[in-house]
């Protein structure tokens, strides 16, 4: 008879920390040392259209990067939409969550079942899966993910572990900035392991990880692309907005890097200065179209020009809205992320904790 499973369930302590990131390379370093993994997001909240799968389109992503069968992939068995949270609200929803819950337990085969979390710990609450919950309805045990905003992070995570008790069993911190990496490492580190809470990994900030694609801005925007349509997978690392005299446009976007500019579509001087700098897509507001001359330079660079039916500043809200919602969908950040906590995460601790045995010797 198959062996009962083991269960890890990432969390985090606020929304867009890295969970997904984080199960990628978790998942690679355990699928390097032989083990057998299944995965599953209990509760979805990445749902851009209807699917018949009943799998969050984060778990379809996941299940293709790490390979794994259908067998291997559990059901999202909520989804964490308006429609839904309303239909609980007005009492017209008397589903039992915790009680399908149950069916992730009936999986016989593999090592380890990957569970990614809520977005935080309450999330979820309203239909009895917060992620406490979620793991004492599995039996898992909960690595957090964290991002290094500040040192209030230590209160934080302290505050975490009282909650979530010896379910708990370590901590992967996120997003450090460079010049904050060996404070944290000297004094956050000790400071938090000294009370309990084992710290698995420090990842430093990635400009590649914050960064959001072209494409995703197209998809955001609902723009129309004008030219270059074969360069969408280029990647944007910041914003700049082209409202001022051309000379000041050059310098401030000789500091940009890999950036999206957003101006008026009337505005050649300012296209034609952001192209010659490291500038990534255009974006141009106010449905005008540029002059056959900035066309011409931008399919010369293969740089992307974007046209949106939007005044810049509801331009500019959507495309910061997309580098705070960053999502792990592009080769080049699967790549990097596999290759960064091969490094940075400690694999055979985690395995330790939990009790497992590698198959194969790293």
């Amino acid at each position: 008879m198959p062996k009962s499973a083991r269960y890890l369930l990432i969390g985090s302590t606020e929304a867009y920390s890295g969970k997904s990131a984080a199960v990628l390379g978790i998942a690679h370093q355990l699928k390097k040392r032989g083990l057998d993994l299944a995965y599953g997001k209990p509760l979805g909240t990445c749902w851009d259209e209807p699917t018949t799968t009943g799998v969050d389109e984060d778990v379809q992503f996941v299940a293709s990067v790490l390979h794994l069968p259908d067998d291997r992939l559990q059901p999202t068995i909520l989804s964490l939409d308006e429609p839904t949270i309303r239909k609980r609200i007005q009492g017209d929803d008397r589903i039992d969550y915790p009680a399908l819950l149950k069916q992730y337990l009936n999986l016989r085969g593999p090592d380890l079942v990957l569970l990614e979390g809520p977005a935080n710990l309450e999330e979820g609450s309203l239909f009895d899966l917060s992620l406490r919950q979620v793991a004492e309805g599995v039996n898992a045990k909960i690595l957090l993910v964290a991002r290094f905003n500040s040192l209030l992070i230590v209160g934080a995570l302290i505050s975490a572990r009282r909650r979530l008790g010896d379910r708990l069993i370590g901590v992967l911190i996120n997003d450090i900035p460079e010049d904050r990496l060996e404070e944290v490492k000297t004094t956050v580190q000790p400071y938090l392991e000294q009370r309990g809470i084992p710290i698995f990994g420090l990842l430093p900030r990635s400009a590649l990880l914050r960064s959001v694609s072209v494409n995703e801005l197209v998809h955001q925007l609902k723009a129309d692309v004008l030219c270059r349509a074969d360069r969408l997978d280029l990647m944007v690392e910041s914003l700049s907005i082209g409202a001022m005299n051309v000379n000041s446009a050059l310098k401030y976007f000789r500091k940009g890097r890999n950036m999206a500019v957003v101006t008026g579509g009337d505005r050649t001087d300012i296209q034609l200065a952001a192209l010659e700098t490291s500038t990534q897509c255009l974006i141009l507001t106010g449905q005008m179209p540029p002059s056959p001359a900035i066309l011409s330079r931008a399919e010369d660079l293969e740089i992307p020009i974007l046209s949106v039916d939007l005044d810049t500043l509801s331009t500019v809200e959507i495309v910061d809205r997309a580098f705070g919602q960053v999502r792990v969908n592009e080769p080049v950040k699967v790549e990097y992320i596999c290759n960064l906590l091969a490094e940075q995460f400690d694999v055979d601790r985690l395995m330790s904790e939990l009790g497992l045995e590698p198959a194969i010797t790293a």
